[in-house]
């Protein structure tokens, strides 16, 4: 991969984050209710900049409602998760050194589903509350019992192919479990587990967004602050050993910070496909470097460009009727992760 300078690498990041803020303001004025700009100036700037309450408005407290109480969540929700699903997605690479890897194709993220899935039908059928902190300790501990199943499978295959197969496998057999709890669950649940188990960024209230906030933000700060060991991990084992990397104490933090960022993506979105392969396979071809310091600044904000602008597809496109999140990446993410695996035979 040919190099480019640092200048490039940071007017790139500087490019993806503009495309957020592009994306986040388009996302806030398009939807069932369409908003101009001027109308959603005048209704943000109303309730930030006077001291008078949402009733003194009550030409404007509509259209605050939908950007405040609906969309805004929303948005944030799409840049979180989405940067959260790429990030864990490059960790995942790095881990194995190989592109292809990633908590989707892995069955990472199905096994998060799984745990999720049952986790709300015991409490909804014993009349509990499901809680944010419930549905990511759920996902959490579904998203490492599927890391250690591959890591296992990792120990007795050398060939990451086989291991992607057996990724792939066991996101099937938790998908089909997961469907026959979704099948036989009460009617009272169904419609809501049916919405949460396609994807979706729907639903995302404010108390949903500070505790993903607090648990992707965290995260991800920790896994800058392994950029240095990553980096000496990216040029092989004996190299990292020699500048003094722990490699057990640093595979364990990594794996732990990518099953647990990839669970709290499905926690909240349920599954979302392709984007913890796709994004990180074409930020490094954009940024021009594998340096994990640009790298997780890419993915983040390639992550949470790529989900708002699949959201937007899936929410406006055959609007009333909104499509399933994993749909659109998959529509858009396969392509990339196809033309990926040929370029990289044809090298070989």
């Amino acid at each position: 991969m040919k190099k480019r300078s640092s200048f490039h690498a940071v007017l790139t990041l500087v490019v993806l984050a503009g495309a957020v803020l592009l994306l986040s303001v388009w996302n806030i004025s398009c939807g069932s209710v369409s908003l101009g700009i001027r109308e959603i100036w005048k209704s943000v700037s109303g309730h930030i900049f006077s001291w008078q309450s949402v009733s003194s408005y009550p030409g404007d407290e509509m259209v605050w409602r939908i950007i405040w109480d609906i969309r805004l969540p929303r948005i944030l929700a799409a840049v979180l998760l989405g940067g959260a699903l790429a990030v864990s997605g490059f960790l995942l690479q790095t881990f194995f050194a190989n592109p292809i890897a990633g908590p989707f194709v892995l069955g990472i993220s199905s096994g998060a589903k799984l745990a999720v899935c049952l986790a709300m039908l015991l409490l909804m059928g014993h009349g509990a509350a499901v809680t944010s902190a419930v549905l990511i300790l759920a996902a959490f501990g579904g998203a490492l019992v599927s890391m250690g199943f591959v890591l296992l499978a990792a120990g007795r295959v050398k060939s990451m192919s086989i291991l992607v197969i057996c990724g792939v496998m066991l996101g099937y057999i938790c998908s089909a479990v997961t469907d026959f709890a979704v099948t036989f669950a009460e009617d009272a649940n169904i419609v809501n587990l049916h919405n949460w188990s396609v994807g979706s960024f729907s639903g995302i209230t404010w108390e949903n967004v500070r505790v993903m906030g607090a648990v992707v933000l965290v995260s991800v700060s920790f896994a800058f602050l392994m950029a240095k060991p990553m980096g000496a991990y990216q040029l092989g084992e004996v190299y990292a050993r020699s500048v003094g990397v722990n490699i057990r104490r640093f595979c364990i933090r990594l794996i732990l910070l990518s099953s647990l960022l990839s669970a709290c993506v499905t926690a909240f979105a349920g599954p979302v496909s392709f984007v913890g392969i796709a994004v990180p396979h074409v930020v490094k071809h954009l940024l021009g470097t594998t340096k994990p310091v640009l790298m997780l600044s890419g993915c983040f904000l390639g992550g949470a460009a790529f989900c708002l602008f699949c959201d937007l597809i899936a929410r406006t496109v055959f609007s009333p009727t909104e499509l399933g999140i994993s749909s659109v990446t998959a529509l858009f993410g396969a392509p990339v992760v196809i033309c990926m695996m040929l370029r990289s035979s044809g090298k070989g």
